[in-house]
């Protein structure tokens, strides 16, 4: 199990930097809370070590915030030269999915989407989310996803077929 820094890490990592690109600690939280739930839901375990919070403006990780807290608004500048090889392959495919979905949106519509979330919307508000329901809804995100894709697939061949005629 990884610790939430290391995530955080990893995902200030991937933020372009080059492009004046920096996560602010409202959205960095948000990406922590994903990751956690689609681990939850593929792996039946958590990714990391510390609760994700109901707070007034969704999911929060208190270590990882507090250790940001002056940059609320603001971008938190990416580590320096850090080693991600400790993090398997797999699961740095899942965080790179996690950021590539979730990444391209503001931390404001991050904290809208969430707060619309069973997981967050039916935590009181400075309570522990529960990983069960967490792993819970994050699976129907997966099935659904899943559903999607096998659509988009028998429209591919429809398509396919139909052009032969």
């Amino acid at each position: 199990m990884l610790s939430a820094f290391d995530v955080a890490d990893y995902f200030l990592k991937l933020a372009d930097d080059e492009a004046g690109e920096y996560l602010s600690n409202l959205k960095l939280q948000k990406l922590l809370y994903y990751a956690q739930g689609f681990h939850l839901a593929t792996y039946n375990e958590p990714i990391f070590d510390a609760p994700v919070l109901a707070w007034t403006y969704g999911p929060a990780v208190p270590p990882v915030y507090h250790k940001f807290g002056e940059n609320t608004h603001y971008g938190i500048k990416p580590p320096d030269d850090t080693d991600f090889s400790f993090i398997s392959q797999d699961v740095r495919e899942l965080l790179d999915d996690v950021y590539y979905v979730y990444g391209q949106f503001s931390g404001w519509k991050l904290s809208e989407l969430t707060d619309k979330e069973p997981p967050c919307a039916d935590t009181e508000i400075g309570e522990e989310i529960p990983y069960d329901r967490m792993k819970a809804y994050f699976k129907t995100q997966l099935e659904e996803q899943d559903d999607g894709e096998k659509e988009k697939g028998r429209q591919g061949e429809k398509d396919t077929c139909s052009d032969r005629t």
